[in-house]
């Protein structure tokens, strides 16, 4: 199994630090405002790694943390915190705002089938451990206060740049940054921020201040795995200046090395563009949703490219996605109409090549695309063959055994979707006899049962009502 690894820009075969125990810790969201599909593309990063690895016999303990102070509009020092804008927009509390949109990912990560981490470190909940980090970098000479917050002195670490490139030397020669007289180098970044004017505070050795965003995922990833991680993920956004500081803080403090492996995920794009409100293609979950696109068709899409590929999202691909699902879904509920006894040895070696198809793609740095393809290679040939209730057997725990990776047959929901898409046809087809009264009956029983149908120019949708 390889991993393309950032920090040596190569891939590399993977070897957990602790035999068959991986620690893995991933960037999560800043809960200011609602998660976007572009973000849930690196979340799906993180899922897919964790049950694949899991499929793989490792047991994975997997932190992602909640930024709920600190991360600044810029993503650096200067501008307003995300999470006081917001609440001033909101004319709420930041820690209302930040609850609010905490419980709000919550839920949308449960409707994309992403499995919930074992921790949720917020911020807020561990200044403590930062200030501890802090003072040990003080110690060892790598921070210093600058009137009175706190910065991280990058001249005191040479292996600054080694993720992202940007050394201090390449940094100073195309420098284009305002000075901050605070600063020994403009370059330096805040561990700890003094501004009277913000609402959120603490009180620490320095004075009464917030943490400074990077020091946050330094702090909480080693108090919930250790000095060293097995693997790391986030988007390509994060690379610098996040990751890049967050090495620097925390091989800075503890001398070890912080990640061993490091995984980015491409940017997602909206029609071959960047996502943008300006261009109306920005879409959160709920904004799909509302659409009445369903969760297993864009949990499907996001999945289905490989990580360190450019996705293009458009509601084409999602309409595909769910054409895609529906396959998957009506194979293994077909598999329980198989009759006969016996076993044949072509189902053996189908499923030993649908197997090891499977196993190929995603062994190949998470080559999803490959994969899936051998899934659907699987559910051609298996449907060339007369297959008894023993061998559909056999394939049905193959399919689900897949899924436990791919997470996209829901078991519990395909009578739900099976039934609906029924009754929708039925009601297509009472209209074309000009039975509306038949049509109309249908659309009622859907509504008593929560079901909202939308007919639009590409067909009939249907959606939960909320």
């Amino acid at each position: 199994m390889q991993f393309y690894n950032t920090l040596v820009k190569d891939k590399q075969d993977f070897a957990a630090l602790s035999g068959r125990t991986v620690k893995m810790y991933n960037c999560g969201p800043t809960v200011y405002n609602f998660a976007t599909i572009g973000n849930f593309r690196a979340f799906m990063l993180a899922d897919l790694l964790r049950r694949y690895l899991e499929y793989k016999g490792y047991e994975v303990t997997q932190v992602m943390n909640l930024t709920d102070v600190g991360h600044m509009t810029t993503d650096a020092d200067e501008g307003e915190d995300k999470l006081e804008k917001a609440a001033r927009e909101a004319k709420k509390d930041p820690y209302q705002v930040a609850e609010f949109y905490a419980q709000a990912f919550f839920a949308d990560i449960d409707s994309l089938r992403i499995r919930r981490a074992n921790h949720y470190p917020r911020a807020t909940q561990h200044i403590p451990e930062m200030i501890d980090l802090i003072r040990r970098l003080i110690d060892r000479g790598h921070a210093y206060a600058g009137g009175d917050s706190i910065y991280y002195d990058i001249s005191s670490f040479p292996g600054y740049g080694q993720l992202s490139g940007n050394t201090l030397e390449k940094l100073q020669a195309g420098a284009r940054i305002e000075v901050n007289p605070e600063k020994k180098n403009p370059f330096d970044f805040a561990l700890w921020k003094s501004d009277p004017h913000h609402i959120m505070q603490w009180d620490s050795p320095w004075g009464r201040g917030f943490p400074g965003w990077h020091i946050e995922c330094s702090a909480m990833s080693m108090k919930y795995l250790g000095s060293t991680l097995d693997i790391h993920t986030g988007g390509e956004d994060n690379i610098f200046p996040h990751h890049e500081c967050e090495i620097a803080q925390s091989e800075g403090a503890t001398g070890e090395k912080f990640v061993r492996y490091w995984l980015h995920t491409r940017f997602l794009l909206v029609d071959g563009r960047k996502m943008s409100k300006s261009l109306g293609n920005f879409y959160t979950l709920r904004d799909l949703q509302e659409k009445g696109y369903s969760d297993l068709a864009m949990r499907y899409l996001l999945l289905s490219t490989n990580y360190r590929q450019p996705l293009n999202f458009t509601l084409e691909a999602v309409e595909a996605s769910h054409e895609a699902v529906r396959r998957l879904r009506d194979f293994v509920i077909d598999l329980d109409l198989a009759q006969g006894e016996g076993s044949s040895p072509e189902v053996a070696d189908v499923i030993g090549t649908a197997i090891a198809a499977f196993a190929d793609g995603l062994d190949d740095d998470l080559n999803i695309s490959k994969s899936l393809a051998g899934v659907f290679d699987f559910i051609r040939e298996a449907n060339k063959l007369e297959l008894t209730r023993q061998d559909a057997q056999a394939v049905r725990a193959v399919m689900m055994d897949f899924n436990k990776v791919l997470g996209v047959i829901d078991i519990e929901q395909q009578s739900l979707e099976g039934e609906v898409e029924r009754l929708i046809q039925q009601r297509q087809q009472a209209r074309k006899a000009k039975d509306f009264r038949t049509a109309d009956e249908i659309r009622g029983s859907l509504l008593k049962r929560g079901i909202i149908l939308e007919d639009t120019p590409q067909g009939v949708r249907w959606k939960r009502a909320t």
